[in-house]
């Protein structure tokens, strides 16, 4: 297997995207999938280095990859520990990481992994918050050809009441408490005026309704982070989408960070296996 690790790709708002790229080097083109952390993940969390590995062995090439303001840095990959970048972050940027990872990976010039990647079968997956950038670039990026989220969120200013935001706009300032490590990871106004700035371009709703790409939702009934009724909800909006409900599923559907074993929690090994078998299914 070749593991390109911590890939360096110049984004558009001044900090890097660092990607990692597993794949067979068979010569034979392969579909792509890029992976995209949630709120609070990164590309190292937890299980993530197994399950690149297992797309790998599928025969996949397989991307998972740091938003230049998640708040990791390259000396520091496993903790959030740039809270101005953390703090800066917000939805636009993300989307434009996203779209600069797509570029560097479909690449013609790419010698790295030039024979390996099949242009024509470019999928996203998406965790969580990450579900959510995964839909709307997938709406907006006519190279992606399948989708796949788990446990996402299904419209962003959801979490936000109305007092919520005179309180945020008062103080400039938010935080959120990581539960893993207790820290107070603060959020500038600006993440809501980015969303409010562009609701066209973010407004997942819109983008499920106008979607006409294959679409898997997975989704656990005991997910206490994201509700199992939002991806329920988002099934509804488009008959091209597919619902796999996972019974008493929670958020990570099992795992959690670090992940030390050999081996992916039950249920994450479900939806990993039937992501696959999606991604690995019919193409028009």
């Amino acid at each position: 297997m070749t593991i390109a690790k911590n890939q360096r790709i110049e984004g558009l708002h001044g900090k890097p995207i660092l990607a990692d790229v597993y794949f067979t080097h068979n010569n034979t083109p392969k579909p792509v999938v890029v992976f995209i952390h949630g709120f609070k993940g990164f590309k190292d969390w937890g299980h993530f280095d197994l399950l690149a590995r297992t797309f790998a062995d599928y025969g996949f090439v397989f991307v998972k990859f740091n938003f230049s303001h998640n708040g990791t840095t390259p000396e520091n990959l496993h903790e959030i520990v740039d809270l101005d970048a953390f703090a800066n972050n917000n939805f636009t940027k993300e989307m434009d990481d996203l779209g600069c990872v797509i570029d560097h990976v479909m690449a013609d010039d790419n010698k790295e992994w030039q024979g390996e990647i099949d242009h024509e079968r470019l999928c996203l997956m998406g965790h969580s918050r990450g579900g959510g950038i995964t839909i709307l670039k997938a709406a907006e990026d006519d190279r992606v050809k399948k989708l796949v989220t788990w446990a996402s969120v299904n419209e962003f200013g959801k979490f936000w009441s109305e007092d919520f935001y005179e309180k945020w706009r008062q103080k400039g300032v938010t935080y959120i408490e990581n539960a893993r490590t207790g820290q107070q990871l603060p959020m500038y106004y600006q993440v809501y005026e980015d969303y409010n700035q562009n609701i066209d371009r973010l407004h997942i709703p819109t983008a499920v309704k106008n979607l006409d790409k294959p679409f898997l939702i997975i989704h656990g009934t005991d997910d206490p982070a994201v509700p199992y009724k939002w991806g329920w909800e988002m099934s509804k909006w488009n008959e091209n989408t597919e619902l796999l409900t996972i019974e008493g599923g929670d958020h990570t559907f099992g795992a959690k960070h670090p992940w030390e074993k050999e081996e992916l929690p039950k249920n994450a090994a479900y939806v990993v296996n039937q992501s696959i078998s999606f991604f690995k299914g019919e193409w028009n």
